[in-house]
């Protein structure tokens, strides 16, 4: 094990989102493999503590779509763990389905937790990188953010909005010694590709511990805009040259829309239900708030 780790990522304080399942937590085993120290924020407190304890991380409490709340969880970890190095904004969410059948809670939910909640976490911890001209933060949207998916049009105008940010923020902020890293993966194996077995044929898959490398080797050698699988990085940089009518014919070919007709909603129904409490609570708590 120990010839796998890199001193280049050893004793650095990185945070993670969404670190208590998928592709938040694998990426917190690679940076703890490297020997980074690891907080790992999550909705899910028990579940993030479990985890945390079976792995050697920090675990606290967090709802990314609230600003307070993501401000304790990066405070508890410098407490915790020391000065913060890194911030891996991961946490979100997927529906798939008919745009016009999706609730305003779910719709909602996704543009708070899968982009209002990037922008906390850039906004908190930038402020404290740039005053040491160190750091880095990574986003992880989605090969949607390049590619627009039929069956999934809020989640993939949040990830259009992740690679677009990302890109405007490097830009502003290139000369501070603070990079900045947009991961973008195609369809990762986890409990959110839940029956799309048929949806996403055609669709290159890739592990959540595919993603966690991409991110390691990021932060190891920085770089703006990475593709998972890498090969997919030359697609997502030409598809913008290609005319759009051939773009049009190319996805009727490739059947581009079959998340509306072959999603296996029975296979999915556990994850849609966790997302719709999920919302559910979202919508309450901004209630409560405007009471």
């Amino acid at each position: 094990m120990a010839k796998h780790q890199n001193t280049s990522l050893q004793g650095k304080v990185i945070a993670v989102t969404g670190g208590g399942r998928g592709i938040g937590l694998a990426i917190a085993e690679a940076l703890i493999a490297r020997g980074a120290r690891v907080s790992i924020g999550d909705i899910d407190l028990d579940l993030a503590r479990r985890e945390a304890i079976r792995i050697g991380a920090h675990a606290e409490r967090l709802d990314v779509r609230d600003r307070d709340s993501f401000a304790a969880f990066l405070a508890d970890t410098e407490a915790s763990l020391g000065t913060l190095d890194g911030l891996i904004n991961n946490a979100g969410i997927m529906p798939m389905g008919y745009f016009l059948d999706e609730s305003p809670a779910l719709a909602d939910a996704q543009i708070d937790i899968n982009f209002r909640g990037v922008i906390h976490g850039m906004q908190l911890a930038l402020p404290g990188l740039l005053a040491r001209r160190s750091g880095h933060i990574v986003n992880i949207s989605s090969l949607a953010g390049r590619f627009a998916i039929p069956g999934s049009a809020i989640y993939t105008g949040t990830k259009h909005a992740v690679v677009g940010m990302t890109e405007a923020v490097a830009a502003e902020y290139r000369d501070t010694g603070v990079h900045f890293t947009c991961i973008m993966p195609s369809k990762v194996l986890t409990e959110l590709a839940s029956g799309t077995d048929n949806a996403g044929r055609g669709i290159p898959a890739v592990t959540p511990q595919q993603v966690a490398e991409a991110v390691v080797g990021a932060l190891l050698k920085p770089r703006l805009m990475v593709a998972v699988p890498d090969y997919l990085q030359i697609a997502h940089s030409a598809y913008t040259l290609i005319p759009a009518w051939l773009q049009e014919r190319g996805r009727r070919l490739l059947g581009d829309d079959r998340i509306l007709s072959q999603l296996d909603h029975t296979a999915h129904a556990g994850y849609e239900q966790r997302i719709n409490r999920l919302a559910s609570t979202g919508k309450a708590a901004k209630k409560e708030k405007s009471a």
